[in-house]
């Protein structure tokens, strides 16, 4: 394994990191309240950087996303590229490429995905879609949702549609999401329905949203290190007790954890070698570790820490969204002990 960034992922990144680094401010996070930051969607997507995603791979993507996490931007870039970019490309039909990719491309159009499949959405014997998701990110904002059914069969549908509904809901994290509601839609499928299409894009989609977690507990964690290196207390920095310098040092652990096993699933998937175990292990990082460090982050900060107003807050909001989106720790778990009970049996065989 070799998880060096390429030229084209290094200057993907620096991009990006300049962008959420500039845009996304504690000021204008304030102004967006619980929205998207349209100015910076247009800004991310004026620069390609949706668009690279199709050159850099899903490596290069988790990238980006870290460096998303870091600001906590608020943007659909996750979704559209997991949901739209990467699924239409990897999955739909030459048609669907050639009519759908350039929208998401430029950011004319927006995708999200009602994921993980729950049985919510079922196909009628007329082949219309009934059901509802109890919550969609991104909803609010996406032009595009890529549907599960209870059958994993996967189907592009458009919310301007008449018989598609997205109701607001508000979310932990200020995700502008939606609960879907589907009244008899005509859904597109997606490509031709080639077995395995569903369980692809819910990995990818555990491994890019593992690789947003990396950054928020990266950007969690410095700004923990910043204050307790300028804060005293008696006369000392708060950084020399040991207490908080074991404290960072689990949290910086477990951060790492979560980034090398999101890299391993990143680079497994882009050279097409099989990585639904190792997704799945990000996965169980994410949610285990994840609420670790952001609640270490929120511990390290003292009162400021419970300050609704302050920077890391967000932070702490961001990773226990994410802790439980695409199944928590036990469910992922249970998933993954399945996946190798599984691939066992048929290696025995």
């Amino acid at each position: 394994m070799d998880f060096t960034p390429s030229e084209e992922q290094t200057a993907a990144q620096g991009l990006a990191a300049r962008i959420f680094g500039d845009l996304s401010t504690h000021e204008r996070l304030t102004a967006a309240g619980t929205g998207t930051d349209a100015e910076l969607w247009k800004e991310l997507c004026a620069a390609g950087l949706p668009a690279a995603v199709e050159d850099i791979g899903l490596l290069g993507l988790v990238l980006l996303l870290e460096e998303q996490g870091r600001t906590t931007a608020q943007v659909p870039f996750a979704a559209t590229c997991v949901y739209g970019l990467l699924a239409v490309a990897a999955h739909g039909t030459p048609e669907q490429r050639e009519r759908l990719l350039p929208g998401l491309r430029d950011g004319t159009a927006v995708a999200t995905g009602a994921f993980p499949a729950r049985g919510g959405v079922h196909i009628a014997e007329d082949g219309a879609l009934y059901g509802s998701v109890p919550w969609v990110p991104w909803l609010r904002d996406a032009t595009l949702v890529l549907v599960a059914d209870a059958e994993r069969g996967l189907w592009i549908v458009r919310t301007g549609e008449p018989d598609v509904t997205a109701v607001p809901v508000e979310t932990t994290a200020p995700w502008s999401a939606g609960r879907l509601v589907l009244d008899g839609v005509r859904g597109e499928r997606l490509g031709n329905g080639q077995p395995g299409a569903y369980a692809d894009v819910l990995a990818t989609a555990r491994t890019a949203f593992a690789g947003l977690q990396a950054g928020v507990c990266a950007g969690s964690l410095a700004r923990a290190v910043h204050h307790t290196v300028t804060r005293e207390q008696f006369g000392r920095p708060l950084s020399t007790n040991q207490g908080v310098l074991l404290r960072a040092a689990d949290a910086h652990m477990d951060t790492e954890a979560i980034r090398v096993t999101t890299y391993e699933a990143a680079w497994r998937h882009d050279e097409q070698r099989a990585c639904e175990a190792q997704a799945l292990t990000a996965a169980w990082w994410v949610s285990e570790a994840g609420k670790r460090v952001v609640h270490a982050g929120q511990h390290l900060h003292g009162g400021t820490g419970a300050d609704l107003d302050h920077p890391v807050h967000r932070h702490f909001l961001w990773g226990r969204q994410l802790d439980a989106y695409l199944g928590c720790g036990g469910e992922v778990l249970e998933e993954l002990g399945l996946l190798l009970a599984h691939s066992g049996q048929e290696g025995a065989s």
